[in-house]
């Protein structure tokens, strides 16, 4: 066993002193105890906090950032977003991917986030052609994950159509496509070295049959494997989806698919009342990418509907313009004060901490669609722990679930200390032990990016 003394630990929803933690050898908490004194152990001075899971990433978009955001010669919209991005990727290789993912790992980590879902669908080189080893691109994912140690959900993506009612793929989806006994032996040959999930792409890329077809290779392995699928993010799939069926994405999927606990819907942003209930009752997590879904002008997810249904969330960096779960959850939580003009609108009672609220649900629906042990400071779950610096200029003063509230609603600098993932350290001081070589992957990445764009 590993020993700790947390000077502050959030446990059981409040901040507490002098919290003792042990950790065994295969990260998990197998002791919590409060007001344990001075214990042995590492002491860890500041506020020790659960680990957020990133419930929703294309690493690649990291080094698509600022590329979009030229007006084009008619409305700017997501649609168009795309055709940049499926540009981009012409330009990728094996060994970029890599180099951005690892970037993007360690961004992600100083800021907080212990552990990542990659929605993984870049399978193909530039002209559509399989790799010679067919999982070449997955592999850079998972080397760019333990090249900066943090916990990853490998999430295969299923892409087959370019549009509902299985209308035929276009020339900027051509390394995304894979047939089905193709992405059976592919997510057999990475169940055997990695966490992973299994995720149709969304309802216009896979046809009823297909998504049934994924929904069996996840049960084969296993019936706690995450499902994870694009729904209603644009209206116009709203539109798109009822022409093709009669119903509405969410509506569809409610209907005609074991929809529950394990699964995560991403976005979910244009759904109606009697989704939004039907959704939360089944047990899902919503995937809320807030950053993502302002830059691409998506639409606000109906958040307080959701929430008095019960629903879940958790939140996600999906296209990486941002990399702070901060920043996640503050639009979150602004975009309903804006559309409803008043304050702490999520605040669960008189006197509730906004932050505390926004910050446990997240780490729990987070943890629950990553299929991860994690998301609280308790015996049985992972070691995923977040330290923050409460001598930090944004903390410094506060006390109790003011320290929360701080983290989240002030300042644009980190107080993220130290991080740990699943009981090894990863984030000493602010700094991953690789940072520099990280760092000079990505620059070079990146200069070659734009000398072939």
């Amino acid at each position: 066993m590993t020993a700790y003394v947390a000077e502050l630990a959030w446990v059981d929803g409040a901040i507490q002193p002098d919290v003792g933690l042990e950790v065994d050898p295969s990260g998990y908490l197998v002791s919590v105890t409060p007001g344990a004194g001075t214990g042995t152990g590492e002491r860890i001075p500041g506020l020790v906090v659960p680990g957020l899971g990133n419930l929703h990433s294309h690493a690649f978009q990291r080094a698509m950032a600022g590329l979009a955001e030229r007006a084009g010669p008619e409305g700017d919209d997501f649609w168009r977003w795309r055709e940049v991005m499926y540009r981009f990727l012409g330009a990728l290789t094996p060994e970029d991917v890599q180099a951005i993912a690892a970037m993007l790992y360690a961004e992600c980590l100083r800021h907080g986030y212990t552990a990542v879902a990659e929605f993984h669908y870049l399978h193909n080189a530039p002209d559509g052609t399989p790799y010679a080893d067919p999982a070449e691109m997955a592999r850079r994912i998972l080397a760019a994950a333990t090249d900066t140690g943090i916990g990853l959900t490998l999430l295969p993506v299923l892409y087959r159509h370019g549009g509902f009612g299985a209308a035929p793929p276009g020339p900027g989806q051509r390394r995304f496509l894979m047939d089905i006994d193709a992405y059976a032996r592919l997510c057999q040959d990475l169940a055997a070295v990695a966490r992973i999930g299994v995720a149709p792409h969304s309802l216009r890329a896979v046809t009823p049959e297909e998504l049934h077809a994924a929904l069996a290779i996840a049960d084969a392995l296993g019936a706690a494997t995450p499902v994870h699928i694009h729904i209603a993010e644009q209206e116009r799939e709203v539109a798109d989806c009822l022409a093709w069926s009669g119903q509405r994405p969410v509506e569809w999927l409610l209907a005609h698919a074991p929809v529950g606990p394990r699964w995560c819907l991403v976005h979910a942003t244009h759904i109606s009342a009697p989704e939004s209930t039907g959704l939360a009752a089944s047990g899902a997590v919503a995937g809320l990418c807030q950053t993502t879904e302002a830059n691409l002008g998506d639409g606000i997810f109906p958040l307080l509907p959701w929430l008095d249904a019960r629903g879940r969330f958790g939140i996600g960096t999906d296209s990486n313009v941002s990399t702070s779960p901060v920043e996640e959850l503050r639009w979150l939580e602004y975009t309903q004060r804006l559309t409803r003009r008043r304050r702490n609108v999520t605040a669960t009672r008189a006197g509730a901490s906004v932050a505390a609220n926004l910050l446990s649900t997240a780490a729990s629906g987070g943890a629950q669609a990553l299929g991860r042990q994690a998301g609280a400071i308790a015996a049985g779950r992972l070691a995923d722990l977040v330290v923050l610096d409460t001598d930090h200029p944004a903390l410094v003063g506060r006390s109790g679930e003011s320290l929360l509230d701080a983290w989240l609603f002030s300042g644009n600098s980190s107080p993220v200390r130290h991080v740990m993932v699943a009981g090894r350290w990863v984030i000493r001081d602010g700094r991953h032990p690789r940072d520099t070589e990280i760092t000079a992957a990505f620059a070079g990445t990146m200069r070659r990016l734009a000398a072939a764009l």
